[in-house]
């Protein structure tokens, strides 16, 4: 089971307060602590991330101890990922139909890849079928998502179709659902100031004790429906 809190851009422009997201997103038992390359990253944007900060944020989360990884969106955010020797790639939903060719190129590397199809409106996968190294995330792109937005929710996660879910809605109904369903991937987006309205994405994060409580009961229910198959 792989709990990602997907901080993006909820540092609000703020580097230094990238080390207290991962520190929080560790506590609350994530896996991976997941940024964005590629997006709004000008050098006067909220997102611009060089080098050396993309070195300092991987090497915050090895001394925390969980996995760091970025969402790659551009072929420079994919220079800034060989920076750091990223371990598995993320491709986002936009990535999918904005520039297949960069996803082509991020699969042919060989390392793991977990896929999101939010963009994808067609009935075969992008990029062949699933394999041991590109698995595909099941993901609404509304911000946030309501219930009514999910009528499509797989009845089931599998190896060889959705391996997981990135969820945008509120709460955490929808990631805990995906678990009793058999998703192996869950992510959801993570803050520790769900007020801030400097991006919409706050609003439909979780906070640490909410993130807290999804891998708390998320591991038991995935333990509980492996028992019962």
């Amino acid at each position: 089971m792989i709990f990602v809190a997907e901080i993006g851009l909820n540092h609000d422009g703020n580097f230094d307060l990238c080390y207290e997201l991962i520190k929080q997103a560790k506590l609350s038992g994530a896996n991976i602590a997941k940024f964005q390359f590629g997006w709004r990253d000008q050098p006067d944007e909220i997102n611009h991330i060089d080098f050396d900060q993309a070195k300092k944020m991987s090497e915050w989360c090895d001394l925390i101890g969980i996995e760091f990884m970025a969402s790659i969106i551009t072929e420079d955010a994919l220079d800034l990922a060989h920076h750091i020797n990223q371990k598995r790639y993320k491709i986002a939903s936009r990535t999918v139909v904005d520039n297949p060719k960069l996803c082509e190129k991020i699969i042919s590397e060989g390392k793991e890849v977990f896929c999101s199809l939010g963009f994808w409106d067609k009935e075969d996968f992008p990029f062949g079928p699933p394999n041991k190294k590109l698995h595909y995330i099941f993901c609404v792109s509304n911000y946030p998502t309501f219930p009514s937005d999910l009528n499509s929710f797989p009845k089931k996660f599998s190896d060889d179709g959705f391996f997981g879910y990135s969820d945008h809605s509120l709460g955490i109904s929808g990631c805990l659902l995906a678990i009793t369903r058999g998703a192996k991937f869950i992510e959801k987006h993570f803050t520790i100031n769900k007020a801030s309205q400097v991006i919409r994405d706050h609003v439909l994060s979780a906070t640490p004790d909410e993130f807290k409580l999804l891998t708390s009961v998320g591991s038991e229910l995935k333990r509980f429906c492996k028992e019962i198959q």
